[in-house]
């Protein structure tokens, strides 16, 4: 959490310089959440059991006007963000037994992204590079035989193996209001491997979080 902290502060202090010396719109604080769609990418093994799981996502931004128009502005932001997978429901029949085993793996981030955004007219796009802190990992399983549960699992994982910064970017488009009020799509993708090599086998060995976010947001007005 120092590390997240540190990296928050630097680039603050770097947005707020920048928009001292370009003549800034002004500077709005705001609050944006809403939910995520993510799953894992990269070269995967058995690749096809894991699916996209739905999380939440919530937060503050701070946008840095860079020209008087508000045409463009940098947004730096801090959001706390689930993302992980879903397990493909495994069913099969044993000796006239039905077993089934599903479950979810959830993982739990800072986000610190720092974007460069453009406002045309209401519509927005916006770009840039995102540091990520990985607080937990969740597991949350069970299996059934006819229907009954007979293992249930809900633990948090050891994160010794793996890599608990990331760097990523992220992009997107919306639509701010006058008002403030703001909605938006954004991909989130990584750069970083997500495990280090010996985790579950190397099974992740070569994956990495990707994630699809739909966010509700307003920005308070500067004075």
């Amino acid at each position: 959490m120092k590390k997240t902290a540190f990296v928050l502060a630097t680039l603050l202090s770097a947005a707020a310089f920048a928009s001292s010396d370009a003549h800034a719109q002004g500077i709005r604080f705001g609050i944006k959440g809403g939910a995520n769609y993510s799953n894992l990418s990269g070269d995967l093994t058995n690749e096809d059991i894991y699916e996209n799981k739905f999380g939440a996502h919530g937060g503050v931004m701070l946008n840095i006007g860079l020209v008087d128009d508000g045409f463009l502005s940098v947004q730096p932001e801090v959001l706390f963000s689930q993302k992980g997978y879903k397990y493909a429901d495994d069913q099969f029949t044993f000796l006239g037994q039905n077993y089934t085993y599903k479950g979810t793996q959830t993982y739990n981030y800072i986000d610190v992204p720092l974007l460069l955004k453009i406002n045309t007219g209401g519509v927005f796009f916006e770009g840039g590079p995102q540091y990520s802190y990985l607080l937990k990992v969740k597991d949350e399983s069970e299996r059934t035989t006819n229907g009954t549960v007979f293992s249930k699992v809900q633990n948090e994982q050891n994160l010794d193996e793996v890599n608990r910064n990331e760097i990523g970017y992220a992009a997107g488009l919306g639509y701010q209001s006058d008002a403030g009020l703001l909605i938006g799509l954004r991909y989130n993708g990584s750069f970083t491997d997500f495990a280090k090599d010996g985790y579950r086998d190397d099974e992740l060995r070569n994956a990495r979080n990707q994630v699809f976010q739909v966010s509700l947001g307003y920005l308070i007005p500067s004075r």
